[in-house]
Order: structure tokens, then sequence, then C-alpha cells
């Protein structure tokens, strides 16, 4: 699969196993309000790049993720959060 980012960029992203999005889902620390509502998240750069790293398909090391601007790391993450998580929220039957 291949993603187009805002600024352009396109990234392929590969198929990953079940224990690497759990090892990911994982790394995210939440944090709440006072309601119970996600007020933000902890650890956002190293949880950026282990999500970067474990699903892009192609060069990852730290060269070629330091071409990346902050604007397309957190794109892409936001992405790849959309494609790994898809169908968290509904039930089973």
């Amino acid at each position: 699969m291949e993603i187009k980012l805002k600024s352009g960029r396109k990234v392929k992203v590969k198929e990953i196993t079940l224990d690497e999005r759990d090892s990911l889902l994982d790394s995210i620390e939440y944090t709440f309000d006072k309601d119970g509502n996600i007020s933000g998240v902890g650890m956002m750069q190293s949880t950026m790049t282990k999500w970067i790293r474990i699903c892009v398909d192609g060069d990852t090391s730290d060269k070629a993720l330091l071409k990346y601007s902050s604007s397309e790391r957190s794109d892409l993450f936001v992405k790849l959060q959309s494609i790994f998580l898809a169908g968290e929220e509904k039930a089973s039957k």
C-alpha cells in the first residue's frame, strides 16, 4: 500500500503482524483530562519513530528519517494509525 502525505511525499506501507501492531499500540501513552477525554499523548517523538520504522516499507535509517520534516512525520504517524487502527472501535458480533 502507498500513502501520500500532505507534502506530496509518497510512502510505501508494509503489512505488519499482530504482534508488531500490539507493540505499536502499547507504545502510545495517553493523558486524560478530569472528564476522561484524551488531552495529550506522551513520548510522541519516540512513538512516531517506532511506528515509522516498523510500518514503512523502505529505508528507515536515521539518515532517511532525518529527511522528513516534523509535519511530515506527524502526518505519516496519523495516517499509519488510521490504517492499523481501522475497526478498533467496532464491537464484535
